[in-house]
């Protein structure tokens, strides 16, 4: 009988170290490093099933999360169409980097939206775009100096956000230079950042810490 329990607590010694050994190797979960105001900052243990799995597939991809992820977490089936729409509109445009960010920049000045703003100056000048043309933008003016690829871009997305239509001259200088697919790539462009920077102003996403919004009202 004793050399019987002497087994079983064997066993049973056994079967808890081994799983202490397990559940010491077991993998942290991620800090997502979420950030939001209305929308509260999910954590990764917080997340449902098929929350985790849009999740796992954007860092798979290496995208940050920052922006809109910690709101498109609320309907997750949402959120992939749109991840796999912000790649497509962001990178694998027709455009130059330097005239997609140019006209991000516009969209998020139309709407006013801090964050994207920031980050995509940030993007717009270290792909060569003036700070001046920036600044201009910001203040609500248009730039007084632009190259004529930037001056095509400026145009067609200006008159666009302003009236809701685009001139015959501005739409024949994208399509001749670019063809009927960079037009497209534009308006695709503009018009996901555009539905960004509302998710954003809804939300009131923060800046970054010690970051303050560059951008002030327009009458």
């Amino acid at each position: 009988m004793r050399l019987k329990l002497a087994g079983r607590w064997k066993l049973t010694g056994l079967a808890l170290a081994v799983a202490g050994i397990v559940l010491a190797q077991a993998p942290a979960s991620p800090d997502l490093k979420l950030r939001g105001d209305r929308f509260q900052p999910l954590s990764y243990d917080q997340l449902t099933p098929e929350q985790k799995a849009f999740v796992d597939q954007v860092l798979s991809e290496k995208v940050s999360l920052v922006g809109p992820y910690n709101i498109l977490l609320r309907n997750p089936a949402l959120g992939r169409t749109v991840h796999d729409f912000s790649v497509q509109v962001r990178f694998h445009s027709s455009l130059p980097t330097k005239l997609n960010e140019l006209s991000i920049m516009m969209a998020a000045r139309f709407w006013n939206s801090p964050f994207v703003w920031m980050a995509h100056r940030r993007a717009g000048e270290n792909a060569g775009l003036s700070p001046a043309i920036a600044d201009a933008i910001a203040a609500g003016t248009r730039p007084a100096s632009m190259a004529p690829d930037e001056e095509m871009i400026y145009n067609f997305a200006n008159e666009l956000l302003t009236t809701r239509q685009v001139s015959d001259a501005a739409y024949q200088a994208v399509s001749g230079k670019f063809g009927e697919k960079g037009v497209v790539d534009l308006i695709s462009q503009m018009g996901y950042f555009g539905y960004l920077s509302m998710m954003l102003n809804v939300d009131r996403y923060p800046m970054p810490p010690g970051v303050k919004s560059e951008l002030k009202p327009l009458p």
